[in-house]
């Protein structure tokens, strides 16, 4: 039986602060810190003592120092932390979607470092408009007549649908209707831009002749909203953009199509199913279409602008496009993402996103053989560790009815029956807790990590910290 003491055991702030291992570490956090620590310990151990529950050595200076050291660490791991997304889902919204090239990084820190031009021309010397930094890129990427950038695609939607749409009319089909992630729903965003939505057709099917005999001198603007996060089979129909560009143009109306996640290239080169780009929309007449700059296109997060100069121009004149605009972080690792797009025989190397989506399956095989050994070692006593098929998801709303053949290390708890799921729930979390949290989920009674995201270089890394798996 372990013996407890009393309330009187426990030291006083001062002299835990006088020892010379919390001194050390006063020095190193700071005092403020470390105060607030040794404060945080002492009251955890008077509680127990309170409870009869402390037991004796636990008030020793070796054992407190390590807990106030402990405590520090914890209070000082930054809340923003690198994770190995092994989910199967290769854009994961809640892991920051698409990983960046290491130019766009490069530039990054570039111009965290010092002053920049952001909003200064060089050539004339005098201020400049920050969106002139991406805009000739985005000209020659896409063919527009203009672009301008925001902080994500719904601010993109939002503001330019205030901007041409505020207290009229806006026609879109009642199949495009919309949410996404984040209870986010077009008719949401419609209300709050100030717009009157007015939905056509039906969910499955809606016809050019749905869109004309809608049309009032309300109406504002015709939109297109390209599906998100799902799909209607079957029996559909949908009026094609070049229709609806035609009616709107006849009608003296401009034609806004929300690609949501949007490609500048064409994935099939690469075998991967299409997705309508930007080209293709204004090729059809589009007036403005609006993309992601964090899914398919592989760079930060941004919401991107392009078609007619007339229409973007008053976008921009907008007041509320000062409250969405996007810092020199933004601009720079777009800009460097966007360069990339210039070399397309090499994109597919160069871009991240778009390497993990293209990743050859023999590849994905051969990261899960080399992390095999070590992921059966760290579990030998808990679970058993195999290999097993996998079909990874493109994520972020893009292609979602798409999976990619690929590989996965199942790792199923010993313990079956009535404990299994416990123990699941146990395995998850202890890969959750390790030093770069590893996450992955729970399908078919095993917890299984899809190795697709997982590369040659991170698989040291990896396999390193399975040491510390505490199942």
């Amino acid at each position: 039986m372990l013996q407890s003491v009393s309330l009187a055991a426990v030291p006083a702030v001062d002299r835990v602060l006088n020892f010379p291992a919390v001194r050390a570490l006063a020095g190193e956090y700071g005092r403020k810190p470390t105060l607030a620590a040794v404060r945080g310990v002492l009251d955890r151990l008077r509680e127990q003592a309170r409870g009869g529950g402390l037991a004796a050595g636990s008030t020793d200076e070796s054992r407190l120092a390590a807990q106030v050291l402990a405590a520090l660490e914890q209070a000082a791991r930054p809340r923003l932390r690198p994770v190995f997304n092994l989910t199967g889902t290769v854009l994961h919204t809640n892991l920051g979607r698409a990983p960046l090239p290491e130019e766009a990084i490069a530039r990054a820190v570039e111009v965290m470092r010092q002053p920049s031009n952001l909003e200064y021309d060089l050539a004339g010397g005098a201020r400049g408009d920050r969106d002139s930094l991406v805009e000739p890129l985005l000209q020659e990427l896409t063919g527009a007549e203009a672009a301008t950038v925001v902080n994500n695609n719904a601010a993109a939607v939002f503001l330019a649908l205030n901007t041409l749409g505020l207290r009229r009319e806006v026609i879109v089909s009642r199949g495009e209707l919309v949410e996404i992630g984040g209870a986010f729903r077009v008719p949401d965003i419609m209300a709050r831009a100030g717009c009157r939505l007015k939905e056509v057709g039906t969910t499955n099917r809606t016809h050019l002749h749905d869109f004309e005999d809608a049309i009032t001198a309300k109406t504002a603007l015709l939109l297109k909203v390209h599906a998100s996060n799902y799909a209607i089979q079957g029996f559909t129909a949908a009026a094609a953009e070049s229709e609806l560009a035609g009616l709107a143009h006849a009608h003296g109306l401009p034609f806004m199509v929300d690609l949501g996640s949007g490609t500048l290239v064409d994935l099939g080169q690469w075998g991967l199913p299409q997705e309508p780009t930007p080209q293709q929309s204004l090729a059809a007449g589009a007036d403005l279409v609006s993309f992601s700059g964090d899914k398919l296109l592989g760079g930060p997060q941004a919401g991107i602008i392009v078609g007619r100069q007339e229409l973007v121009a008053k976008i921009r004149k907008n007041p509320l496009k000062r409250a969405l605009r996007v810092d020199k972080i933004v601009y720079a690792t777009l800009e460097a993402v966007l360069r990339l797009y210039r070399d397309p025989e090499r994109l597919a190397q160069r871009l991240p996103a778009l390497r993990l989506l293209t990743r050859p399956l023999a590849d994905i095989e051969a990261a899960a053989q080399a992390i095999l050994p070590a992921l059966q070692t760290a579990c030998e006593d808990k679970a058993e560790v195999s290999i097993a098929p996998a079909r990874s998801q493109i994520g972020s709303g893009s292609l979602p009815v798409d999976l990619l053949e690929s590989r996965c290390l199942a790792i199923a708890p010993r313990a079956k029956g009535r404990g299994e799921g416990t123990a699941l729930k146990a395995i998850e979390q202890a890969f959750r807790e390790l030093p770069t949290p590893v996450i992955g989920r729970v399908a078919d009674a095993a917890f299984r990590l899809d190795v697709r995201c997982l590369e040659a270089g991170d698989i040291g890394r990896f396999a390193a910290q399975l040491g510390q798996l505490r199942l």
